[in-house]
C-alpha cells in the first residue's frame, strides 16, 4: 500500500510541478502554424473562391448549413469583400506570430479562430490535413507550447536576468493587447454575434479572463501563492491537452489502419497502384509509373502501410520500435507530399507524429539549429563592406554610414 501511495504522489507531483513535452509541444506549434501559413500563402491568388465570396459555396448556403450546425466562423459576421480580406490577413499574420512563439497564449487564440473561420466557412474544401490542423488548433489553445524556441521564452530569459541584477520589467504590450482583444469580444458578445455552439465561445471567454487573472496574480498578489497554484493549474491543463493530442494522433492511425484492413485491394495487396495512376494525385507521372512497376514493391508498400498504422498505438511503451515505426511513418507522409503531390496533408500529419519525437533528438537537433544559425550570423558580420567607387573617399562613406 505505501509503494502505491508513493507511485501515485510521485504521477501527481509529475503532472503538477511541471508543463511536460516542452520540445515537442514546440515542435507541433511551429509545425502547424507553418502547414497552416504555407498554405494560406500559396492559396493567396485563389482565396476568393476557397473560401470567399467568389467560391462556389455561396455564403447564403454557407448561412445555411452554420444555422444547423452551430459551427463557428467569423467570416459570417458580413458578408463584405474587405471583412474577409481582413480575417485572412489576421489568419496569416497569426500563423506567422504563432510559428515565431510571440505572445503565444494570445496568437494560438487567433490561430485557432483564423483556422476554424475559413475552414467552417467551405466545409467542402478540405482533406483529412484540414481535419487535423482543425482540430490540433484548439487543443494548442490549452498547451503552454512556447518554452522553448519561441520570443516568449527568449523575452522570459532577459527579464528573468534583468530581475536578477535588480531592475524592473515592465510589460506594456501584454496589458494593451489584452484590452484591445477584451474589447472586441465584448462588441462581438454584444452584438449577438456568438450565437450557435457554446464552446468556441466560452473558450474565448476563458482564455482572455484567465489571462487577467494571471498578470494580477504576479503583479498584485502580496504573496506567491496565488501565481503557484495558477502555475500547478496551468501545467495540468498543459499536460491533459499533451495526452489528448497523442490519443488522437493515435486514433488517427488506428482508425485509418483498421479501415483499410476491411478493404479488399488493401487485403490483395494492390490498393497502393490506384492513386498512383490518378490524374489528380499524379503530378509527376514518370516517378508514380517507376514505383508503380514492380508488383511486389506496390505490394510491399501497401501492406507496410496498413501494418505500421495498425502497429503504432501498441508500441509507445517501447522506444526502440516505436521510434522505427515513427521514421517509417514520417517517411511515408514524405513520400505522399512528393508522389501524390499532397503536401499539406503531410506536414499536418508530420506534425502530429512529432509529438512521439524523443526529447534528445530534438535538442540535437535544436542546437544544431542553432549552431548554424550562429554560424551564418558570423559569416555575415566578417562580410567586407563594398569599397567606394569613383570620386568617394572612405571618410565620405563612413559618414555617410554613420548618418
Amino acid at each position: 500500500m505505501n509503494r502505491f501511495s508513493l507511485c501515485v504522489s510521485r504521477g501527481i507531483a509529475r503532472v503538477t510541478e511541471a508543463a511536460l513535452g516542452p520540445y515537442q509541444t514546440a515542435v507541433i506549434r511551429i509545425g502547424f502554424s507553418a502547414t497552416w501559413l504555407l498554405f494560406l500563402l500559396r492559396e493567396l491568388p485563389h482565396r476568393h473562391e476557397l473560401y470567399g465570396p467568389d467560391g462556389p459555396w455561396s455564403w447564403t448556403l454557407a448561412e445555411q448549413l452554420i444555422g444547423t450546425n452551430g459551427a463557428f466562423t467569423t467570416l459570417m459576421w458580413s458578408d463584405g469583400r474587405f471583412w474577409f480580406e481582413s480575417v485572412y490577413a489576421l489568419a496569416i499574420l497569426a500563423s506567422a506570430l504563432l510559428m515565431l512563439g510571440w505572445r503565444t497564449r494570445t496568437m494560438s487564440v487567433l490561430f485557432m479562430v483564423g483556422v476554424l473561420s475559413l475552414q467552417n466557412r467551405s466545409v467542402f474544401m478540405g482533406d483529412g490535413g484540414d481535419n487535423v490542423l482543425h482540430l490540433m488548433s484548439v487543443y494548442l489553445v490549452f498547451t503552454r507550447c512556447a518554452q522553448v524556441w519561441s520570443l516568449d521564452a527568449r523575452r522570459a530569459s532577459r527579464a528573468g536576468a534583468a530581475r536578477a541584477r535588480g531592475e524592473r520589467v515592465t510589460d506594456r504590450t501584454g496589458p494593451v493587447l489584452w484590452g484591445v482583444l477584451g474589447a472586441v469580444l465584448v462588441a462581438v458578445t454584444l452584438a449577438g454575434r456568438m450565437e450557435g455552439e457554446w464552446l468556441i465561445p466560452a473558450l474565448l471567454w476563458t482564455v482572455w479572463g484567465g489571462q487577467a487573472l494571471w498578470w494580477l496574480a504576479g503583479r498584485r498578489a502580496r504573496s506567491g501563492e496565488t501565481r503557484i497554484l495558477l502555475d500547478v493549474v496551468a501545467n495540468v491543463v498543459h499536460n491533459g491537452a499533451l495526452l489528448v493530442i497523442m490519443a488522437e494522433a493515435c486514433l488517427i492511425y488506428a482508425t485509418a489502419g483498421w479501415y483499410k484492413i476491411q478493404g479488399s485491394r488493401w487485403q490483395d495487396g494492390t490498393a497502393v497502384y490506384y492513386p498512383l495512376h490518378l490524374e489528380y494525385f499524379s503530378p509527376w507521372p514518370a516517378l508514380a509509373d517507376l514505383l508503380s512497376a514492380s508488383g511486389t514493391l506496390v505490394m510491399l508498400m501497401t501492406y507496410g502501410t496498413v501494418l505500421v498504422q495498425v502497429a503504432f498505438p501498441f508500441t509507445l511503451f517501447n522506444r526502440r520500435v516505436k521510434n522505427v515505426l515513427l521514421a517509417a511513418m514520417i517517411t511515408e507522409h514524405a513520400v505522399i507530399a512528393v508522389v501524390l503531390g499532397l503536401p499539406f496533408f503531410s506536414l499536418a500529419m508530420i506534425a502530429a507524429d512529432a509529438v512521439f519525437l524523443p526529447t534528445t533528438f530534438l535538442r540535437r537537433l535544436g542546437g544544431g539549429a542553432a549552431r548554424a544559425r550562429d554560424r551564418f550570423l558570423r559569416r555575415d558580420r566578417r562580410t567586407p563592406l563594398p569599397e567606394p567607387r569613383g570620386h568617394e573617399s572612405p571618410e565620405s562613406t563612413h559618414v555617410g554610414f554613420g548618418a
